[in-house]
């Protein structure tokens, strides 16, 4: 990297090099922007100080030279303006929020993106299951904390980085409980008239809360008995009622309900939803009138599970997966399943569009004889203990 001047003296080719009073050394050079860079601190030996400007200058001929002030940004206001940048639905950007203020941003607020380093992040983590002792958030919270600094590493603020916990994201989601007909039904009575068909539409549709909640009167279609789902209205824990498109794409989809809920259906069109506003009129609507709300509903379902004798894990979004199961039990392909919940990516979706219309009116008709028999078999056996009790099972 040296040539030989007039003289006989060397001469770098790349950058300069020169001797404190100290004795200590230091180097510089002009980076790709025409600016003067220096190290931050001095080096002890001139070999030390020509080492710095040898890698420096394998890093511009490679291409891969970073501004070293690039990542002197603050990760806060870094991840802050990552979510609001992402697009993503209401209650995914609420849970992003929820995850930096609680797990991420205590330990990382003050730092700026190059200083987060992969001892730090294995020290937060290590820190977070010691102290939340809950496996799953602290799986999300590094996922998310490794997506920013992905975005980080492609807008070359920060060279690699650093979250290499191998399997660190990876969680194990409990697995989702299966009710018996017997036990749905029961649900269904103990929760009340006006909230009955939204029991059966969990476990029949099988449709997410929020997606229920958006349902109108021109989505339903008694002749064909079949509802339409074009939208969601998930509730913030603000209360704030995020109306927007559903989760994915295959959640724009037209399920086919089994015929013992006709009379449900019709029932609650006649008795419960919105009139005056006609094909717009909400399906679901409280006492009062006023919107459908997660945590009246939250509080009337804890009831009725109590009354009913379920467990307290026993979840309203169990009845979905009580749907799949059932769905299945009765004939149906994975491909039909998927289809009825709306719950697949695009790739997935391509998949399953072979299961079309008609195959959804199949596995309705299955649905419907399956149920009818287990209520005949049930009404035909005598009376144990409180209903439902300890029936639950684990799918």
């Amino acid at each position: 990297m040296k040539h030989s001047t007039k003289k006989g003296k060397p001469q770098r080719r790349f950058g300069t090099v020169r001797q404190f009073r100290s004795g200590r050394w230091t180097a510089s050079y002009i980076d790709p922007m025409g600016v003067r860079r220096r190290p931050d601190e001095p080096f002890e030996t001139k070999k030390d100080a020509e080492i710095w400007l040898s890698q420096i200058e394998a890093d511009i001929t490679r291409k891969d030279w970073r501004d070293p002030d690039a990542g002197a940004v603050n990760f806060e206001e870094y991840a802050l303006k990552w979510v609001a940048e992402r697009g993503v639905a209401p209650l995914t950007e609420e849970l992003y929020l929820r995850l930096l203020r609680l797990h991420i941003l205590p330990t990382f607020r003050e730092w700026d993106l190059d200083e987060i380093t992969p001892p730090r992040v294995r020290e937060w983590r290590a820190e977070r299951l010691k102290t939340t002792k809950a496996e799953t958030t602290v799986a999300k919270s590094y996922r998310l904390l490794k997506a920013v600094l992905e975005t980080a590493t492609d807008d070359e603020l920060i060279r690699r980085n650093p979250c290499r916990i191998r399997g660190a994201g990876k969680e194990v989601a409990a697995e989702g409980r299966v009710a018996t007909v017997e036990q749905v039904d029961a649900l269904a009575e103990a929760i009340g008239l006006r909230w009955r068909l939204m029991v059966y539409l969990g476990a029949y549709g099988p449709m997410r809360p929020e997606e229920q909640a958006e349902l109108r009167r021109k989505d339903i279609d008694l002749d064909s008995m079949t509802i339409t789902i074009r939208k969601a209205a998930p509730e913030l824990n603000t209360g704030r009622r995020a109306e927007g498109p559903t989760k994915s794409e295959a959640g724009r989809r037209r399920v086919v309900l089994p015929e013992f809920l006709r009379t449900d259906l019709t029932r609650h069109l006649d008795w419960y939803a919105e009139q005056e506003k006609g094909g717009e009129g909400l399906l679901f609507v409280g006492e009062k009138g006023g919107l459908f709300r997660r945590t009246t509903f939250g509080r009337k379902w804890r009831k009725a599970r109590a009354k009913v004798g379920m467990p307290t894990g026993f979840r309203f979004y169990d009845l979905r997966h009580t749907g799949h199961t059932l769905s299945t039990r009765s004939g149906a392909t994975l491909k039909d399943t998927m289809v009825r919940a709306g719950q697949s990516s695009e790739k997935a979706a391509m998949i399953y569009q072979h299961s079309d219309l008609t195959r959804q009116g199949e596995v309705a008709a299955g649905l419907d004889r399956m149920v009818r028999e287990q209520r005949k078999k049930a009404a035909e056996k005598p009376p144990q203990g409180p209903r439902g009790a300890d029936v639950v099972q684990d799918a």
